[in-house]
């Protein structure tokens, strides 16, 4: 699903750059160019992220 049409980036886009060590929302912005056009992605982007820091907090508890 595109998340920021300005730049054509996908939430698999945003998924791909925390699997490569991205953690927040000013990396993924920086790594991406997200969110810097007219900003109506990023609330969209912020909960993505969320969603998939939970996830691997959880897969990490369950790995300890």
């Amino acid at each position: 699903m595109y998340v920021c049409l300005c730049r054509g980036i996908t939430d698999q886009d945003i998924k791909d750059a925390m699997a490569d060590g991205a953690e927040s929302y000013r990396e993924i912005r920086d790594l991406l160019d997200l969110g810097t056009c007219c900003g109506r992605c990023a609330p969209e982007a912020k909960s993505i992220i969320n969603e998939e820091l939970a996830l691997i907090a959880a897969r990490l508890s369950v790995a300890a």
